[in-house]
C-alpha cells in the first residue's frame, strides 16, 4: 500500500445501517495487521456487543459512562469524565474469548482498540487515580501525557496513551520514529516497529491540527520504494495512520489538541529512534507552559511512559 495525504487520515463517517458509529479503522484500510480501531457514541440506555475471539481489546470512555457486561463478569461504572478535556480517563482491557455488551449509562462516547493475540490475560479496569501521568517537552513544546495502558502493562500487544497539546505548540516532538525492531547487543530494546494510531479531539469544535509524517531514507518503505512525506490536516474524530516513519504534531493558537495513541508492534513497547536532524531540542528548553496539566493530575503526576507523545 503506498501511502499518501490523502489515505494517512480517516475521516468520520456514520453509516446508516451503525449511526453509533463515528470512525473506523480496519487493518485492510490501514494496510496493516496490527491495529483495528472505532469510536462511537451511545445515547442513555443503549448498548452495544461484540465478541473477540482471538483479540485482545481496551475500552476507553472519552465522555460519560458505560456498565460494561462480559463473560469475565460485569465492569462499572467506566468512564466518568464529561468530555476528554474534563479530567483523566478510566480503560478497561480486556482478553482474547471475550464477549461483552456495553450499555451507556449516560450519554457516552468510547473508543475501542483491538490487537489480535495468541496470550490470554487477566481483564483489568484502570481507574483514575492509576492512570500515571506526565508533563513532557518544554516551551512551545511542553505537552501532558496520560499513561492508560504503558509499556508493562499486563497485556500482550496494546499500548494506549493520552496527548494534550495547548495551542501554539508541538507534540511528539523532537519528530521520532518506531519503523524498526532494534535490540542492542545486552537485550535493551532501541526501537520497536509499532504502528500507530491518533485518534483526534478539540476543544472547540473547529479546532484541527497539523501533522507531518515522513519516513527516514533506510526505513523499510523507502527502501521498497514507497517512502512517506506528507502533511496532513487532523479535525474532530478524524484518524491519522502512522505506519512508519517520524510523526509530529502542532495546534493552532487559540485551540488544545487532544489525541488518543494506540501502538502495535513487534513489542509492547515504546522504544523510538528521534530524528537526530532535530534531536537537540531536548537540550534547549528554558521553561514549561503552564497550561497543562489541564486538570488535576495530583495522584500520577511526574510518572508515565517516556518517548511516545
Amino acid at each position: 500500500m503506498r501511502y499518501t495525504t490523502e489515505n494517512l487520515v480517516i475521516r468520520p463517517a456514520r453509516p446508516a445501517d451503525d449511526p453509533g458509529l463515528l470512525t473506523a479503522v480496519t487493518p485492510e484500510r490501514a494496510g496493516w495487521d496490527t491495529i483495528r480501531f472505532e469510536a462511537r457514541r451511545l445515547e442513555a440506555g443503549q448498548s452495544w456487543a461484540c465478541s473477540t475471539p482471538d483479540e485482545e481489546l481496551a475500552i476507553v470512555p472519552l465522555g460519560g459512562r458505560l456498565s460494561v457486561d462480559t463473560n469475565h463478569g460485569r465492569f462499572g461504572p467506566v468512564g466518568g469524565r464529561v468530555d476528554v478535556f474534563a479530567g483523566l480517563p478510566h480503560a478497561l482491557y480486556l482478553p482474547r474469548g471475550t464477549s461483552l455488551t456495553a450499555t451507556a449509562l449516560t450519554d457516552c462516547e468510547f473508543a475501542i482498540a483491538w490487537a489480535h493475540t495468541e496470550q490470554v490475560y487477566a481483564p483489568k479496569l484502570v481507574t483514575p487515580g492509576e492512570i500515571a501521568t506526565e508533563i513532557r517537552g518544554g516551551d512551545h513544546a511542553t505537552r501532558q501525557i496520560n499513561s492508560l495502558l504503558p509499556p508493562g502493562f499486563p497485556c500482550a500487544r496494546l499500548v494506549l496513551v493520552e496527548v494534550y497539546t495547548p495551542g501554539g505548540n508541538w507534540s511528539s516532538y523532537p519528530p521520532h520514529k518506531h519503523d524498526v525492531h532494534n535490540a542492542a547487543a545486552d537485550g535493551r530494546l532501541l526501537e520497536a516497529d509499532l504502528d500507530e494510531i491518533y485518534f483526534y479531539k478539540f476543544d472547540k469544535p473547529e479546532g484541527f491540527a497539523f501533522q507531518r509524517i515522513y519516513t527516514d531514507p533506510t526505513s523499510p518503505l523507502a527502501r521498497a520504494g514507497e517512502p512517506i512525506d506528507a502533511v496532513v490536516t487532523a479535525r474532530e474524530n478524524d484518524v491519522v495512520l502512522i505506519p512508519e516513519g517520524y510523526h509530529p504534531v502542532t495546534c493552532p493558537v487559540g485551540y488544545t489538541a487532544y489525541y488518543l495513541n494506540v501502538l502495535v508492534g513487534s513489542a509492547q513497547s515504546l522504544a523510538a529512534t528521534d530524528d537526530p536532524a532535530y534531536a537537540w531540542v531536548k537540550d534547549s528548553y528554558q521553561t514549561r507552559d503552564p497550561r497543562v496539566p489541564l486538570y488535576p493530575t495530583a495522584q500520577g503526576a511526574g510518572r508515565g511512559a517516556k518517548r511516545e507523545g
